[in-house]
């Protein structure tokens, strides 16, 4: 291509691809921020920026808040947009919402939601009203449609242009039935997760105004300047770097505080290039910190009307809490903010930005265990901040397998035996005639069982395998630099699957559509050893490299290594290399030099293949 061709082309992607902002947030460390051009893989990657100004008048006797939002909108997409949309994300707490009636026709509901919204009443049910809405000081009209508010703009949004949405809304906290809510189970007043109106993603699919069925989220990065006005006697923790621990008189920062005067604190955090904002609150929370060296602050937010034996567990975590923060710095990348909030609260375990609500009162193994998990997606989901309903699997699956990478580490234990027993799961899901692709929305399993393991396990195996497929330290170079490329954007699995082929060198599009975009199984089997002679065979679709370990009559063994045509090369390997194997052709055969005594493939059992049986001769 000529010089002239280059520099055309050159002028039409800047002139093509959008750009990504961010307002610096006052008084408080910043993270990174995307640069104009954000992905080296992708130069006419965009995404859109918002900034969130939030007053909040919190009553603690009816659990009803009134809100003031002023919201900076900055189009980057390379589109002019006519409309927008928020969720109502609280709405979903009535009788009669898609949560509610999915739940109650589903053949395996969830069994913390089950019936109980149907039976929710008037003053226990969630909702956000909108009571006003304007654009750049119009008025504009809008009308709530279940979770989502869909806006009629007074005048389109252009390419790179910035608005400002100002609203007032009135809101009620749910009982608590699922993630957010009040007075959970363990008696937390309010744990706060999507609790404002929430403007919706808009990226190169279109909009994300996905109703709140019951998965999980998407946002939009930005910052956030939040204000809450609550009862005196409450601790509050939750996103963000709080901006006035003298004034509120709880000390966050010092012990020397003003003692209030007022029935009520102002909280004000401010929250620098998040997609989320969450807190939760109640009078009885104990407030530990922890700080981990060359890290972030840790703040440990727990109901001290437990048990004596519960609390110590808390104690306990926090020394672990500080070994897993390091842990995943250090084999992901490093953890960008100055602070990190561990808080009782939720119906389980949930992640959002900077910080986690968790149950407390199990044992401490389980404590430990879910604080491993939501840590985890402060990297999987938060800082690389895939689509939680399209691409699930990406989260969780990845969080699940650092998470008990991290278990392993901290504690000394073998991690085969965890990821065997997510094999096993994965092989009972194929084996159960449920499996649906993950390329399945989120809210579209026919089980939640199956959205689970797809999720989680198969996820899970995914992220495992591929070591199997590239070499365990292409594998976690790969992880690395997928956060280098990725934290602060919205990567997809395709986004994933490129770092990893630039990495290892090998094409891989055939493992990443096969085992996602497909319900195929791998299956290889030693078909017939005769003498010195091997024939093996493929019988499921999905194919492999094969790592193969010969033991000899004279009792010595030699590793070999087939390399799957179509990925183009082959992973490091100390193995004796022998020619490739092309899909299409059902059995290999292959000679050794000496008379062989048994066969076997993937001895390590890295491959998921669904019937081990076969793999031996």
């Amino acid at each position: 291509m000529n010089r002239f061709f280059v520099s055309l082309l050159s002028i039409l992607i800047l002139l093509s691809c959008g750009s990504s902002q961010g307002v610096e947030a006052p008084n408080a460390p910043e993270p990174p921020k995307p640069p104009k051009i954000v992905s080296n893989s992708n130069p006419c990657y965009w995404q859109q920026h918002v900034d969130y100004k939030m007053e909040i008048d919190m009553d603690v006797n009816n659990y009803q808040y009134k809100g003031k939002q002023t919201l900076v909108y900055t189009n980057n997409s390379p589109d002019v947009l006519d409309k927008v949309f928020y969720h109502l994300y609280f709405n979903a707490f009535q009788p009669g919402s898609e949560m509610d009636v999915r739940s109650r026709t589903i053949a395996d509901p969830d069994g913390r939601v089950k019936d109980r919204i149907s039976k929710l009443k008037p003053d226990e049910i969630g909702y956000i009203k909108v009571n006003s809405l304007k654009q750049n000081g119009t008025e504009l009209k809008y009308e709530t449609v279940g979770t989502i508010l869909e806006v009629n703009l007074s005048t389109p949004i252009k390419q790179g242009e910035s608005v400002t949405f100002d609203m007032l809304f009135d809101a009620q906290v749910p009982v608590q039935i699922r993630r957010s809510g009040r007075n959970n189970s363990e008696g937390v007043v309010l744990s706060m997760a999507q609790w404002y109106p929430k403007l919706a993603e808009y990226d190169y699919e279109g909009w994300h105004a996905d109703p709140y069925i019951g998965r999980e989220f998407h946002g939009v990065w930005g910052d956030f300047d939040v204000k809450i006005s609550i009862d005196k006697t409450y601790t509050v923790g939750g996103t963000g770097y709080l901006q006035n621990p003298n004034e509120i008189g709880h000390g966050y920062e010092t012990d020397v505080v003003k003692k209030p005067n007022s029935e009520k604190l102002t909280w004000h955090f401010v929250a620098p290039n998040v997609h989320d904002f969450t807190w939760a609150a109640d009078p009885n929370y104990i407030h530990d910190t922890k700080q981990v060296t060359n890290g972030p602050l840790l703040h440990f937010l727990y109901k001290s009307t437990m048990t004596n034996e519960k609390r110590d567990n808390w104690k306990k975590l926090q020394p672990k809490a500080v070994e897993l923060m390091q842990f995943y710095s250090e084999n992901i990348g490093q953890y960008p903010y100055e602070q990190y909030s561990i808080i009782q609260g939720g119906d389980g375990g949930m992640e959002y930005g900077m910080c986690t609500l968790i149950v407390g009162e199990g044992d401490f193994n389980g404590l430990f265990g879910v604080t491993a998990h939501e840590m985890a997606h402060s990297w999987f989901q938060f800082l690389l901040a895939t689509n939680e309903l399209t691409n699930y699997w990406m989260d969780e699956g990845f969080t699940e397998y650092f998470g008990e990478l991290a278990e392993c580490a901290i504690f000394n234990k073998p991690f085969e035996k965890p990821t065997m027993r997510v094999y096993d799961i994965y092989f009972y899901y194929v084996n159960s005639g449920a499996e649906q692709s993950q390329t399945t929305h989120a809210d579209r399993f026919n089980f939640n069982q199956s959205s689970a393991i797809s999720a989680y396990y198969k996820g899970y195996v995914f992220l495992n395998q591929l070591a199997y497929v590239i070499g365990e330290d292409n594998q976690k170079e790969t992880i690395k630099q997928y956060f280098k490329d990725w934290a602060f954007k919205h990567p997809t699995r395709n986004d994933f699957i490129r770092v990893a082929e630039k990495v290892s060198g090998l094409e891989l599009d055939w493992y990443l559509n096969d085992w996602t975009r497909t319900i195929n199984t791998i299956d290889y089997g030693v078909k017939s050893v005769d003498e010195n002679t091997v024939t093996l065979e493929r019988i499921g679709l999905m194919p492999m490299p094969i790592d193969l370990t010969v033991t000899y009559n004279d009792g010595t063994f030699e590793d070999f290594y087939i390399p799957l045509q179509m990925m183009r090369g082959e992973k490091p390997t100390s193995a004796t290399i022998i020619k490739d194997w092309a899909w299409a052709y059902p059995t290999y055969t292959f000679e050794t030099t000496k008379p062989i005594k048994s066969v076997e493939i993937d001895p390590k059992n890295m491959m998921a293949d669904i019937k081990k049986e076969n793999n031996k001769m």
